[in-house]
């Protein structure tokens, strides 16, 4: 096994290096729908690893209005692979980035701006990484089949790209690794090693409008309706179950002198067991069919529509994930890094792709405040930022990590 040591001094040399290309990508405005600052990005990512012996390939997106997909791509010798993924897109319009002065800069060991934690640092630490590995195992580097996935929309709803993934794994892909950030709880760095599915969904009433003064009992309100069945609706939160359903938007109605005759919610449910979330589907999809609000005059009841828009289905704990962890848990003892685990609620491309390759989260260096543009004066608001100190022992970590992996 490498020595921690000879590794450490070639990223601390790198890591200069490392942060201008860092500063490169944050200058880029890759917002999910900025079909060309996403293409843009892809481009200069490309670049980036073009010296390692990477070509690249741009796969466009079954969804017209996101960019295309990157997949870089280095033959080894041997059909021995290991996928590398993080995703271009971040969660800002450029709009947003100048009203909130939101860009690169330095303050000790933080650095904000857009994607800096979430993901464009674990990119970054994907290039120090696979850097570190040519220089101190030229050999392995040489043998294995390094193939580099990025998802162009990884913030909105991107089933394609999990397609993209499954079609260039194969039986000799040891792992799918995703560099998201990784997790603290106080000073324990934890790695991912499940994460919730989510679905969301909308349900939509149709009652009967009617004069609000002069013939009331005519009527059969849909807000009232939607209300009672938004309460059943809450209700199926369980949290001894992790599970948790959110009524996230709700709307009705026209003008106030008349009984509102439509009415929708929409939100989404969560889960980290496959059987649980398809029982909250289930059970949510039951709604459907008359209501119990009715006219008074004949009977007219409202009709209540319960319908799943979209799912990205749980990724549960496995004896493929719990192998890869054991590995990353030995490395970073080794490195003096030591690591915990982590069941995070929040999606990633993991819950696409965890059946069709041993799949481990949260190779990113480490940060806070993702999602989030905005700075108070009093520093009770803090944007996006990654720390400096967090990328060379997370490197270290993942450098001893992989190469283990594909010497077993």
């Amino acid at each position: 096994m490498l020595s921690p040591e000879p590794v450490r001094a070639h990223l601390n040399q790198s890591l200069p290096e490392a942060l201008r290309l860092l500063e490169r990508m944050v200058g880029i405005n890759s917002f999910s729908t900025n079909r060309a600052g996403v293409n843009q990005l892809a481009r200069f990512t490309a670049e980036c690893f073009a010296p390692l012996g990477f070509t690249a390939e741009h796969v466009p997106s079954r969804f017209p209005e996101f960019g295309d997909h990157l997949v870089l791509t280095r033959q080894g010798r041997s059909a021995r692979n290991v996928a590398l993924i993080a995703h271009l897109d971040t969660v800002f319009p450029p709009e947003e980035e100048q009203r909130n002065n939101f860009k690169w800069s330095v303050e000790g060991d933080r650095i904000f701006g857009p994607g800096t934690n979430d993901i464009k640092g674990g990119s970054v630490m994907m290039w120090l990484v696979l850097s570190a590995l040519q220089k101190q195992v030229p050999e392995l580097f040489e043998d294995v089949t390094w193939k580099l996935f990025w998802n162009s929309s990884e913030e909105c709803y991107s089933p394609d790209f999990g397609d993209v993934c499954r079609e260039r794994f194969d039986a000799n892909t040891l792992g799918a690794l995703i560099f998201e950030s990784e997790g603290r709880l106080v000073d324990e760095r934890l790695m991912v090693v499940a994460r919730k599915g989510r679905a969301t969904w909308r349900v939509s009433v149709q009652g009967r409008g009617a004069h609000a003064g002069s013939s009331h009992q005519q009527g059969a309100n849909a807000i009232v309706q939607l209300g009672r069945v938004v309460d059943r609706i809450a209700a199926l939160t369980d949290y001894s179950r992790d599970l948790t359903v959110t009524v996230g938007r709700i709307s009705g109605g026209t003008v106030l002198n008349r009984v509102p005759h439509e009415a929708v919610a929409e939100g989404e449910l969560r889960a980290f067991k496959p059987e649980i979330f398809e029982q909250a589907k289930a059970a949510l999809l039951v709604m459907n069919g008359p209501g119990d609000v009715r006219a008074k005059n004949d009977g007219f009841a409202c009709s209540v529509k319960a319908e799943i828009l979209s799912e990205s289905r749980p990724w549960p704990r496995n004896p493929g994930t719990d192998r890869l962890f054991q590995i990353w848990q030995s490395a970073g003892a080794a490195a003096g890094y030591p690591l915990g685990e982590q069941e995070r609620g929040g999606l990633s491309d993991g819950n696409l792709i965890w059946d069709a390759a041993p799949t481990l989260d949260g190779l990113g260096p480490w940060g806070d405040n993702s999602h989030c543009s905005e700075r108070s004066a009093d520093g009770a608001k803090l944007p996006e930022y990654v720390e400096i100190s967090s990328f060379v022992p997370k490197a270290v970590t993942n450098v001893l990590a992989i190469e283990k992996l594909v010497s077993e």
